[in-house]
């Protein structure tokens, strides 16, 4: 995967889910914390180097907090020096949906999870090889399992 790919998903359309979970605003509310609910339903941000996961880089896989897909491999972690987990890659394309964000005067990719929907955060073109991408991703937006 390259920025390419993700620009082509962003504006044709990102892979078909390995399935889907839907819940209502109010079972979102109900299973996410406030800050959770903030930025994974409601595409928030929390502020830079604050996340429970900026600079831990234990093995394993780190999964949706909202639904618990496998969505990247601590062995594609990187320190960015950003304030937010970066990554290389996702474990596999279709876990991660692609949106086009144009809002603060910018574009960027927005990344979401594909299975519920839930914002991530953005990726960027400016990552190490062998991508050279930056999935830059809020520490409540996933979990450690």
């Amino acid at each position: 995967m390259n920025w390419n790919d993700v620009l082509k998903y962003a504006t044709e359309g990102s892979p078909t889910p390995p399935q889907r979970v839907e819940k209502s605003e109010a079972a979102w509310k109900a299973q996410l914390s406030a800050e959770e609910y903030y930025i994974i339903r409601q595409k928030g941000t929390e502020r830079a180097f604050t996340g429970e996961y900026c600079e831990r880089h234990e093995p394993g896989l780190y999964a949706c907090r909202a639904c618990g897909t496998p969505l990247f491999d601590s062995t594609v972690k990187f320190e960015s020096g950003t304030g937010w987990p970066s990554f290389t890659e996702p474990v596999a394309p279709e876990v991660i949906q692609y949106d086009l964000d144009t809002s603060y005067g910018m574009q960027r990719v927005e990344v979401m999870c594909n299975v519920c929907d839930g914002h991530l955060g953005h990726v960027f073109p400016d990552g190490p090889a062998p991508s050279g991408l930056r999935f830059c991703i809020n520490s409540a937006s996933i979990q450690k399992i």
